[in-house]
């Protein structure tokens, strides 16, 4: 009984203390950063990564340019938020959410791989997370807010809320996301077993972008550059929604609508400008599941199922177009505003 007890109190998010180990440029907009560090043999989730969604602490930097010393916090403690918010803002840096896009935690020295987005606009400003992928290094330290894997073991393992993909019982998918969301759709998709069929659209800002993807699951891949290829420079999101449409048309589907079809309910309107559009079958209220097309069936028991992200406004649309317009029962997909154009993550 003693042990079970101490088990249930394992926190689900540790600080890691990491360095980066390497640095490799992707494409001309994606920049790869390998951080290492020998506390990550407690990180990680005791199986694939996923769509495993971490907090990096992009560290402040002084007058001179040097980097301010990190944030430290109690590695046992699950308040590590709390901890970040009591600090100076002048000197606790930034929080910013990225995606593990692959992990090695079973070597000797454990290494995960970040992808970041390396956006600027004209005049050469960037949030502050690219503006420190720009110039990281190895050897450059930085502190991880991840998945502590003993949780796994413990009753939290199921509360975790880094991984959103939960397909259930469907044979057929579809994932769509612009560059932000690349790093997540391609760990996705070399985790898909090999009966699952669908479609994968990733939006980005040019051609070079383009990556080798591998999945043993029949889902057709496809590319979508914004850029330069006709002269002109397609708006966000755009390529995107036009690519989900045509693969999911009214009236949609066979199977992923209800007896009766039709379309489906209107989705709670969400200000994207001021709230968060964050909406898994993980995370629905007992009313938004009544609300739903199939109130008496259980997330994940239908055969489709979908995941979107990116940017919020794009998000917003699409979700718009799934639910009321298609019929999709918001239990069958998951629509996550990564961002929103304009407004830094706070």
């Amino acid at each position: 009984m003693k042990t079970r007890d101490i088990a249930s109190t394992e926190p689900m998010t540790l600080a890691f203390d990491v360095t980066v180990t390497s640095v490799r440029e992707l494409s001309p907009n994606l920049r790869r950063i390998t951080f290492g560090g020998y506390s990550l043999r407690d990180f990680g989730v005791h199986g694939d990564t996923l769509d495993l969604r971490i907090k990096l602490m992009i560290p402040s930097l002084a007058a001179d340019g040097s980097q301010l010393p990190l944030p430290v916090f109690e590695m046992g403690s699950s308040g590590w938020y709390r901890e970040w918010l009591a600090m100076d803002p002048a000197v606790r840096g930034s929080m910013r959410t990225y995606t593990v896009r692959q992990a090695r935690l079973d070597t000797v020295y454990p290494e995960i791989d970040v992808d970041f987005v390396m956006h600027f606009d004209d005049k050469g400003d960037g949030g502050p997370a690219a503006h420190w992928a720009l110039n990281a290094k190895p050897g450059d330290a930085i502190t991880i807010i991840g998945p502590n894997n003993r949780a796994a073991h413990c009753i939290t393992a199921e509360t975790y809320s880094g991984i959103e993909w939960r397909p259930g019982l469907a044979q057929r998918v579809l994932l769509a996301g612009d560059e932000t969301a690349v790093p997540a759709i391609s760990a996705i998709l070399e985790s898909l077993p090999a009966y699952m069929t669908g479609h994968a659209f990733l939006e980005v800002p040019e051609a070079g972008d383009f990556q080798e993807l591998a999945s043993r699951a029949d889902v057709e891949i496809t590319w979508l550059a914004r850029g330069a290829a006709i002269g002109r420079s397609r708006p966000h999101g755009e390529l995107l929604r036009e690519a989900v449409r045509k693969a999911v048309p009214v009236p949609g589907w066979v199977g992923i609508k209800a007896a009766d079809g039709g379309a489906g309910p209107e989705p709670e309107d969400v200000n994207v400008d001021v709230d968060i559009l964050w909406e898994t079958p993980a995370r629905m209220e007992t009313a938004e599941i009544q609300a739903s097309k199939n109130p008496g069936m259980p997330a994940g028991a239908m055969p489709f199922y979908a995941w979107i992200a990116g940017e919020a406004a794009v998000i917003k649309d699409m979700r718009r177009y799934l639910v009321r317009d298609v019929g999709i029962d918001r239990k069958q997909v998951a629509f996550m505003g990564y961002w929103r154009q304009g407004k830094a993550e706070g």
